[in-house]
């Protein structure tokens, strides 16, 4: 399914053109640097703050360049997912890591725990915090399934 922000650079050129104006006026007309109006127009995606001038600009509504996700719950999708979006792999790069992360997440993932960390916040740790905030939940785990006889 193609995905509606990629419109936003040919809908731009396309208003531009049918005003008749060159990137400068556009720019002076839009408030937006002329060097950005060209990157979008070749398909780069602006910030937040300039995809909301050059939409006001173009006269569309925001709400036309996205369309609804349905949200993913599996830890396994939800990589996947990221792994898909990636500008840097390949379509089929990523589904070949997405198989590993599942195929790895299958066989260690364990049903039973009583504990669920979701690292949404993931960037925010360093490393070595990530790895002591692992170890301490590994350990608090271990207890929890000795205190009930697991």
């Amino acid at each position: 399914m193609p995905d509606p922000i990629h419109d936003l650079g040919p809908l731009l050129a396309g208003r531009r053109r049918s005003l008749g104006m060159s990137l400068r006026a556009a720019s002076e007309s839009s408030g937006v640097p002329v060097a950005t109006l060209s990157r979008i127009e070749q398909g780069r995606m602006p910030d937040l703050a300039t995809f909301r001038r050059v939409v006001e600009w173009i006269g569309e509504r925001p709400e036309r360049f996205f369309s609804a996700t349905e949200r993913v719950e599996n830890t396994a999708e939800t990589i996947a997912e990221h792994l898909k979006a990636d500008p840097a792999l390949s379509t089929a790069a990523a589904e070949k890591i997405a198989g590993i992360v599942r195929d790895l997440y299958t066989s260690l993932a364990s049903p039973n725990r009583n504990l669920a960390v979701h690292l949404r916040a993931a960037k925010t740790f360093s490393p070595p915090a990530l790895r002591l905030l692992t170890d301490i939940l590994d350990e608090m785990q271990g207890e929890l399934d000795a205190g009930s006889g697991r």
